[in-house]
Formats: C-alpha cells, structure tokens, sequence
C-alpha cells in the first residue's frame, strides 16, 4: 500500500525534474542537436534539431537529408501526427488517399492512424523537416535503425520492432512510391 502512495509523487517529483532542466538552445544549420547525426537508409542523414528528451516526449523534430530517390514503405502511427516541410527538392507525399506533390516551402500533414509515405523524387539532395508530435518512440527507433538492429531480420520481426515503436506497415504493397 505504501508503494502505491509514493507512486504519485514520483512521478510529481520527475516532472519537477524535468521543468528544472529545461532550457532553450540553439542548433545550427547543418548541425545535430548531439553533434551525433543518424545515417541510415543508404546515404540519409538525420538530424535532431528537436529531440525528444527535450520535450519530455512531447516532440521530436529532425531534419532529414536524402541523396537517393525513395523514402519508407507505406506506414501508419498509432499516436504520433507527422509533418514534413520541405527545405530542398521534391517529395511525393502520399496521405491516406491524396498524393501530394510537395517543393521548397511545401508541408504537409499525417495526422495519426492515417497510411502515408513519402518519395524524394527531385536530382541531388533534398531536405525536409519532420516532426513527430507527440514523439513517441520515433527517435529511438532511428537510432535501432542505424545501429543495424533490423538488418538480417524477417520481415515478420522487422514489423514487431515497428510495432514496439508505436507504428506498422499497412501491408499493401506500395512500398516506397517509385510507382507513382
């Protein structure tokens, strides 16, 4: 019983953990918030501007550098809206039922439980800003990502990691708009 009454007020004295630390702080351009970029699918970089642990999970804000044509399979999240603001080049932005063609100065909006991918389709780098609110799992996610974690996996276990994540493929086939 005694366990359940100190339950509270941990949580209250996190909280109050929390609020002392934050502070606000400056990113530069071409910079990651831990001078630790993400580097995975093939040549993407990530960027955290905004990291989760900063928001107390409430964002996750990253900029994303692609070289190659493409981007993620068709995926849904469970509690996180995402939006994409493109800084450099074109993306296809597929939401639901709409196909978006998104340029420089471009966003977009995926609202949670909603299907979508994106395709860079634009010659060179492109770069687009993505945020995750709330964060969720997202952040660490990326980083399993790069640490290799879904590399010589099945897909039936590369699906569970997504799903520990707070997301799943929707499982139709699209994969990654090349088709479009």
């Amino acid at each position: 019983m005694i366990s359940l009454s100190i339950l509270p007020f941990k949580n209250f004295a996190e909280a109050l953990s929390f609020r002392e630390r934050r502070k606000g702080f400056q990113v530069k351009a071409n910079s990651d918030r831990f001078s630790k970029p993400i580097t995975l699918f093939e040549g993407d970089t990530f960027y955290t501007k905004v990291s989760s642990k900063d928001t107390n999970g409430d964002l996750y804000m990253y900029e994303s550098t692609r070289v190659k044509k493409g981007g993620p399979i068709m995926h849904f999240h469970y509690a996180q809206d995402e939006v994409w603001f493109i800084t450099e080049g074109t993306f296809l932005i597929k939401v639901g039922e709409e196909t978006y063609e998104a340029k420089t100065g471009d966003t977009v909006f995926g609202p949670r439980g909603i299907p979508h991918s994106f395709s860079k389709t634009s010659e060179g780098p492109a770069k687009m800003i993505i945020t995750f609110q709330p964060a969720g799992k997202m952040e660490e996610f990326f980083i399993a990502v790069a640490e290799g974690k879904m590399k010589n996996t099945t897909p039936e276990q590369q699906e569970a990691i997504r799903r520990a994540h707070g997301f799943e493929s929707t499982g139709d086939g699209i994969g990654y708009l090349k088709k479009f």
